[in-house]
């Protein structure tokens, strides 16, 4: 893992084992962010306009007394294919293991703010995209700030405001349950309404949310989202990963869902009882299911899964 030192700005590499505690930077990327070459000359990476998120995020570790920090846009080599999957497939673990989470939400002004924070966090980019959803839930302690980094609250003081934004449960933003014990569904629902610059990031931001890892494979398009799909099935026994395109207008002899916006209407699926076993082969999906005792001849049950409320 790569870290930047707050007081000098130098990159250092650290095995897993031997990471020291450090800050995370969650934000929207930008023009002119600062990538992992331009540390390599600090005097041009200044000069830079995404520097400032960096320089922010240095000086607040720097005040509680963290040495480290670690930044997406600096802190991994985008050129080394191997650097990024690896980082890809690491995030949610990173972001979970940082001591603070500093949350930039650059286009809140403290106008906005004072006139409306729930009308100017609604509308803040950094709710919309698909990266952030990790980067709110992993993490056990979140610092939100606006524009020219003021102080807007401590995520533990506002997880119901969170909630009712994100859709993500309380007792998920307090860590008080774990996220294997919410359904796929509910999950999936979660990141609905997020998008992602590149259609394969859909996929892949997605990971830590289900434990699971799959190779990065750009310009695959929605395949993967199939893949990711797929490789959960693969580790889970949650049927809810198939009760998508509720409430859509539209209809589809897919099994699988082509996106996380086919689980929009998912908030209030959980899995029941005990499900039966299913695999993904290469003649479609082997189920096991339980079957329906009525007066007419016994049917199968399509998913041990429901609505929440019944």
């Amino acid at each position: 893992m790569r870290l930047i030192n707050v007081n000098t700005y130098a990159l250092s590499e650290f095995l897993e084992s031997d990471v020291p505690p450090y800050a995370i930077l969650s934000h929207t990327w930008g023009q002119d962010e600062v990538s992992y070459q331009d540390m390599q000359k600090l005097k041009l990476a200044r000069k830079k306009k995404g520097f400032s998120k960096i320089a922010w995020a240095c000086l607040e570790a720097s005040l509680a007394a963290i040495q480290w920090a670690w930044v997406d846009t600096c802190c991994i080599d985008k050129t080394s294919s191997a650097e990024l999957q690896e980082a890809i497939n690491s995030m949610y673990r990173w972001y979970a293991e940082a001591q603070v989470c500093y949350a930039y939400l650059g286009d809140i002004s403290r106008m906005d703010w004072m006139v409306n924070r729930f009308r100017a966090l609604h509308a803040s980019k950094w709710f919309t995209r698909g990266w952030t959803l990790q980067e709110l839930i992993a993490p056990q302690d979140v610092r939100f700030y606006g524009e020219d980094w003021f102080m807007l609250f401590e995520g533990s003081h506002e997880v119901a405001l969170l909630s009712s934004i994100t859709k993500v449960d309380v007792a998920v933003l307090r860590h008080e349950i774990r996220l294997s014990s919410i359904s796929i569904a509910k999950r999936m629902s979660w990141a609905a309404y997020r998008r992602t610059s590149r259609t394969e990031d859909m996929a892949y931001c997605l990971l830590g949310l289900f434990e699971v890892s799959i190779p990065m494979l750009y310009g695959e398009g929605k395949r993967s989202f199939r893949r990711l799909q797929e490789e959960i099935i693969r580790t889970s026994n949650d049927h809810s990963i198939f009760a998508w395109g509720l409430n859509l207008d539209r209809s589809t002899s897919d099994l699988l869902a082509s996106s996380p916006a086919d689980f929009r209407g998912g908030h209030d699926i959980v899995s029941w009882g005990r499900p039966g076993q299913h695999e993904m082969t290469n003649r479609g999906l082997r189920i096991n299911l339980p079957v329906l005792q009525q007066e007419t001849p016994a049917v199968p049950v399509p998913w041990s899964a429901e609505y929440e409320e019944q």
